[in-house]
């Protein structure tokens, strides 16, 4: 298992993100910041039945969860093996109860990782994704947000895709999304409750993908073996007592030194919500980030 360190004062964590942010990436090699990358030759480019991890983080966003982990069930991959890890916190019992439920599902090609961490660990999210990638023994890895949804066809269609391809990054090139909803939205009352459910496929609409961007991360087994996620990078492998924006996916991009490659995948959606669940409810901060989510929109 990875080990964390939580330094003396937050801002120490802080001041190393912002240095990468405007020093680092722009003056530094990454090679100073991580293990070698396998080269392409020393991938493997593998065929058939291909072994696929899904790795998402969850706190306070139960309800899509829920949407989420539907998804596998609903339509389980039939040309590949498919692991769903999820990191998650015991405290935060909506999330807890939703996994309980899917894990004692048996669903064919469906493997239920559960990852239970402490939540200063949850909220740096590269430290979950980190483990993940030192520990998989999937062929490709995705990253992804627990607001996605891999409906009818998704996880096939992306083996199709990634038959003996050896490239580090991939994306999907197109995503069907919602409206902002609201926190009352029936969608959203729904899956607070444990259950299999399924979404309406026309509320939701299609928008280009441009680059690998944090929900929408597929990495090459070998690759993700060897470097991890921003795994010698400590600011990113810091525990926190609030969840951190995730500057690690930048970061992590640039390790790879690409955006990635756009693939053709089949029925991929996302739930946009205004309501953050990282924010305490009623706070100042959540008003205006809900305000601003709105603009937005």
């Amino acid at each position: 298992m990875q080990n964390t360190k939580t330094y003396p004062a937050a801002w120490y964590s802080r001041l190393l993100i912002q240095l990468f942010r405007v020093f680092v990436k722009r003056l530094m090699p990454p090679r100073w910041f991580r293990r070698a990358i396998p080269s392409e030759s020393e991938r493997a480019a593998k065929t058939g039945l291909l072994n696929i991890e899904i790795v998402s983080h969850c706190w306070q966003y139960g309800n899509m969860l829920t949407y989420q982990l539907s998804s596998f069930v609903n339509y389980p991959p039939q040309n590949a093996q498919l692991t769903v890890t999820v990191f998650y916190s015991e405290e935060d019992t909506e999330t807890r109860d939703t996994i309980e439920f899917f894990s004692a599902l048996e669903t064919k090609n469906v493997k239920w990782n559960p990852q239970p961490i402490s939540k200063p660990k949850l909220f740096r999210r590269a430290i979950g994704r980190n483990r993940a990638a030192l520990d998989t023994k999937a062929d490709w890895v995705w990253y992804t947000d627990c607001d996605i949804i891999f409906h009818n066809g998704c996880i096939d269609s992306l083996a199709r895709a990634l038959q003996s391809k050896k490239g580090a990054l991939y994306f999907p090139k197109q995503e069907r999304k919602t409206p902002m909803l609201a926190e009352s939205d029936p969608m959203l009352k729904k899956g607070r409750k444990p259950q299999l459910v399924d979404i309406q496929a026309d509320e939701f609409t299609l928008h280009p993908i441009e680059k690998a961007k944090g929900a929408f991360q597929i990495v090459n087994g070998d690759v993700a073996r060897a470097i991890g996620y921003c795994d010698g990078m400590r600011a990113f492998q810091t525990e926190v007592e609030h969840w951190s924006k995730t500057y690690e996916d930048t970061a992590f991009r640039w390790l790879l030194q690409t955006s990635g490659e756009a693939i053709d995948i089949d029925s991929v959606y996302q739930i946009r919500h205004i309501i953050k669940g990282r924010y305490k409810k009623g706070s100042s901060i959540s008003r205006l980030r809900s305000k601003i989510r709105r603009m937005q929109e």
